[in-house]
């Protein structure tokens, strides 16, 4: 597929996403985010890449939907008939990885502004850094909307009064990446020149583990959040014992034994 609003590379088990509006400030337009479903999906059906980069081009990563995209009425536009599919029926997901569903993990790298739906990948994302030129914020209620699955997203990742802090004030107040970083929201704080060169080298380290193991860790997480601490760990195993059946899975402690550095097969 050829993209206008994003730039899609592949190369060392690596897919970077990079948004591609600069003009609009990354705002997510229907065909932007036509374009990064059709990415995200690429990446996920490929057995070269084992990790996904996110990022922005320009000095905005994402300033949620365009607003000039938005009708009059505030309703959302849908490509298929009205609640003919099950997207419709979610929580709309605009530019958000499909996490959920999804084996390989992401990293976000915050270039710039991240506001709005543009926070979505900070509170999904599954390693997340930011430039020190980054600043978060939400505008929804300054444009007379409700701040609905973002802050919802936000509040289970900040303390719930800096998360209504936030969404409240709207516009009106920015968080930088420092103090994003001090309330873990993020977990590195990086020179803006060296951002995406910095999410390589995490990527990198993350790739030199074996990959299977790393999505069967990543799913652990993700599937248990929401469970009672006990039935977290029953299913969690279930993923261990998978990947132990695995060639990654003997080639580890084989390697460990030789003294030498694994040759992970994905399989």
């Amino acid at each position: 597929m050829s993209y206008r609003d994003i730039d899609y590379q592949v190369a060392d088990h690596k897919a970077t996403i990079t948004l591609d509006r600069p003009q609009a400030l990354n705002a997510l337009s229907p065909g932007m985010v036509a374009e990064l479903r059709a990415a995200y999906d690429a990446a996920e059906n490929d057995d070269d890449v084992w990790i996904v980069i996110v990022t922005g081009n320009g000095r905005a990563f994402c300033t949620g939907a365009d607003v000039g995209e938005i009708p009059d009425d505030g309703r959302v536009i849908y490509e298929r008939p009205y609640l003919s599919t099950y997207d419709q029926w979610e929580a709309p997901q605009e530019g958000t990885p499909p996490f959920r569903r999804m084996a390989k993990p992401v990293l976000a790298a915050i270039n710039g502004i991240c506001c709005g739906a543009g926070l979505d990948w900070v509170t999904t994302g599954d390693i997340v850094i930011a430039s020190d030129r980054a600043t978060f914020f939400d505008p929804h209620v300054s444009i007379g909307l409700v701040a609905g699955r973002e802050m919802v997203r936000l509040a289970r990742v900040l303390p719930r009064n800096i998360a209504l802090r936030m969404s409240l004030m709207g516009k009106h107040e920015r968080m930088s990446a420092e103090r994003a970083y001090d309330l873990g929201m993020i977990s590195e704080v990086v020179e803006h020149d060296r951002l995406l060169e910095r999410a390589h080298e995490i990527a990198d380290v993350v790739n030199s583990n074996a990959p299977l193991a790393v999505r069967g860790t990543r799913l652990a997480i993700h599937k248990t959040l929401d469970l009672p601490l006990h039935e977290a760990e029953i299913l969690a195993e279930t993923f261990r014992e998978r990947v132990v059946r695995t060639e990654d899975a003997a080639e580890g402690p084989r390697a460990f034994m030789e003294k030498r550095a694994p040759n992970w097969k994905c399989r």
